[in-house]
């Protein structure tokens, strides 16, 4: 971890997206090619704007358009985004050219309804590999979405479903922050690639390896006909909430306390109560990591 009072590195891992270099290797690449890299061939399109409000509402406004279709496998980038929104609305800015903004909207026929909560699920994952992978930051998951590094959070995820009929859809978003300084970031409980060691903060790379990450998992999904428990033990796997005290804020502000022991074949997580009782499965709800008794 680098000090608080450390600035921004020398080079340069603001530098403007390789747009050219996504849409050759994510969406023209054929995907049967030998030695073709992950993720080839699986987008339909990468754009990259400078700035917007958010990259989610700019996909689901293209859902709601009376142009037809809406392009599935879309990808869209931002250099900066000025009006994210977290679970529960919570308003989300960003710096630009500090982070890793990215939405992407995909149609998920045979995929059920019940099943779409998944997708969340299967960002973090791709999200947490993509870090692991790039930068050696030992990055985690927080049930459901947020992605950790020493409890501080360094990335989230927010899955908003745009239609259900005829064909689910849905646009999954990531905001990853990589070069952001102490004096940056949003809140005292986030940190940054940067402030954790990162050993390559290229935005391009990241934003690479995350959406072939995606890919990856949406092809695995398919595969296996859409069963979301195949991605259950990789989850779990990367999950730090599994096995802590936990405090649930749920729907109606009642608090739960206990430990957390599973993720069960929903996605939701399963909670022992402190003293005695069953164990409760939730699937909605504030998780706060509590330190041990």
């Amino acid at each position: 971890m680098r000090s608080n009072s450390d600035t921004a590195p020398a080079s340069d891992p603001r530098a403007p997206f390789d747009v050219a270099r996504l849409r050759r290797v994510l969406v023209d690449t054929d995907p049967h090619t030998p030695g073709a890299p992950a993720g080839a061939g699986f987008y339909s399109r990468v754009d990259v704007v400078a700035e917007t409000g958010s990259t989610n509402a700019d996909l689901l406004a293209d859902t709601s358009s009376t142009a037809g279709t809406p392009v599935d496998r879309r990808v869209l980038l931002a250099e900066h985004q000025t009006g994210g929104r977290g679970r529960h609305a919570r308003p989300w800015a960003g710096v630009p050219g500090a982070q890793v903004i990215v939405s992407v909207l995909v149609r998920l026929p045979g995929v059920a309804l019940a099943d779409l909560g998944w997708l969340p699920l299967l960002t973090g994952i791709a999200t947490v590999d993509a870090v692991r992978e790039v930068t050696g930051v030992p990055a985690e998951l927080k049930w459901p979405n947020d992605v950790l590094v020493d409890g501080r959070k360094l990335a989230g995820i927010l899955v908003e479903v745009a239609s259900t009929s005829p064909v689910p859809t849905v646009v999954s978003g990531v905001g990853l922050n990589v070069s952001l300084t102490e004096d940056e970031l949003p809140v005292p409980t986030a940190t940054s690639l940067w402030l954790a060691g990162a050993r390559d903060l290229d935005r391009t790379h990241l934003a690479e390896a995350l959406l072939a990450a995606f890919a990856d998992r949406m092809r695995q999904w398919e595969r296996h006909g859409w069963d979301p428990t195949v991605a259950a033990d990789a989850y779990r796997q990367r999950c730090s909430t599994i096995g802590k005290r936990v405090r649930a804020i749920l729907p109606g502000d009642t608090e739960l306390h206990g430990e957390a022991v599973d993720i069960d074949e929903q996605g939701r997580i399963v909670i022992l109560p402190d003293g005695d009782g069953e164990p409760v499965a939730i699937a909605a709800g504030d998780i706060t990591h509590l330190r041990p008794v």
